[in-house]
């Protein structure tokens, strides 16, 4: 089948650190065709043929000798080979790969890239599924059918999500949502206030209504790791003329949530507890901004997870959330999922990932890569 692979692929074959030294100087922030194709062709060059899907994914699989079809363990590794702008030129040292994408995520792929290309997959599988937008819309992520990556194959088993995490494993993040609050009132001239109903004066029962949206009596327990959620007014926009009363005003919000909110959840909850507030003469509509692919909604898995634990035991890192909000969410809701890599987000002196320095340590690049390969050599139970 087209995107799999049963073939042996010689363990240490291939060298993260040297895939990087390529990768990251390719600029991945307009177009993502080059980095792409350095992918393909280092998957076609261990004897792994790999498929780009009308989404833009590029997946590729696995195949152990005794796998069994519905019932062997299957193991998902997804990353991201797009970068945000503007594109950092590539340099190294005996510590670091310097450049975009170096931490944010080609570090990261270099990583499982290791662990797919270095283990046998026994009675199980491995699939490599690398989206083409995460740092945009995740329209690639969000096309894909989780329980059908690979067909007559079993659903996933367990998810690795490549991104900077400092090698420990992130079992949690929270969702991001945003949407808009329209308040609806009645022009009229400003000499003449009485006459008309001022949308933007009910922005103080709008600002109001956000700061005690964690009050309501059902509003649920903190999360055991992510903690409670967080709500932002972020901007407003509201008036036509600064001689007229205004008849419309807009405030968008900031959500990031915590399992087990949804999207949908939240916006019903957020304009009710705002029409409770606003003036009866104002009109209250808060909708969800529209976006190609769904929200990134919050997920957790369990601590105790055997991915979590042997991932954990084989980097040596801690278990904890990740800060940001990752497509691990498309993935979480069909198997147990983590988020882990080399590289950081930010360290002591700034901002890392995103940044005008981003960088990636080589040896936690080495590290990672042992990581994962021997979590995936754990997971499909291979008898040595």
């Amino acid at each position: 089948m087209d995107g799999e692979s049963d073939l042996g692929v010689e363990s240490g074959s291939f060298d993260p650190v040297a895939f990087l030294d390529e990768a990251v100087p390719i600029d991945s922030t307009e177009s993502i065709e080059e980095m792409r194709s350095l992918l393909v062709d280092t998957l076609a060059e261990h004897g792994v043929d790999a498929t780009v899907d009308d989404a833009g994914n590029t997946i590729a699989t696995r195949t152990g000798e005794s796998a069994d079809g519905a019932s062997d363990t299957h193991v998902v590794l997804n990353t991201h080979v797009d970068t945000v702008p503007p594109h950092v030129p590539y340099d190294r040292d005996d510590e670091r790969i310097y450049g975009r994408g170096s931490c944010d995520a080609k570090g990261p792929l270099a990583a499982l890239l290791a662990g797919f290309l270095s283990v046998d997959p026994g009675a199980g599988r491995f699939t490599l599924a690398v989206s083409p937008d995460e740092e945009t819309l995740s329209t690639g992520a969000a096309a894909l059918d989780v329980e059908e990556l690979v067909p007559g194959a079993a659903p996933p088993d367990a998810v690795i999500v490549g991104e900077p995490t400092g090698l420990d494993v992130c079992n949690a993040a929270k969702g991001r949502f945003q949407g808009t609050i329209s308040l609806g009132g009645e022009s009229a001239h400003a000499a003449e206030p009485d006459d008309g109903v001022n949308a933007v004066a009910a922005v103080r029962e709008v600002i109001d209504a956000v700061e005690t949206f964690a009050e309501r009596d059902d509003t649920p327990a903190p999360h055991e790791s992510l903690g409670a959620p967080t709500l932002t007014p972020t901007t407003i926009e509201g008036g036509a003329a600064t001689n007229q009363v205004p008849a419309g005003c807009e405030v968008v919000v900031d959500r990031r949530s915590v399992p087990p909110e949804t999207s949908e959840g939240f916006r019903s909850a957020l304009e009710a507890h705002v029409l409770d507030r606003v003036p009866d003469d104002v009109s209250v509509a808060f909708d969800l901004t529209d976006r190609e692919s769904p929200f990134l909604e919050a997920f957790a898995t369990d601590a105790d997870d055997p991915l979590v634990r042997t991932l954990a035991d084989a980097a040596g890192g801690a278990v904890r959330p990740f800060t940001a909000a990752t497509e691990a969410s498309y993935f979480a809701a069909h198997a147990p999922t983590v988020v882990f890599g080399p590289g950081y987000l930010a360290d002591d002196e700034s901002a890392v990932a995103h940044s005008e320095r981003e960088y990636v340590p080589i040896e936690e690049v080495e590290r990672a890569a042992d990581a994962v390969t021997r979590t995936l050599d754990d997971l499909v139970g291979r008898d040595d």
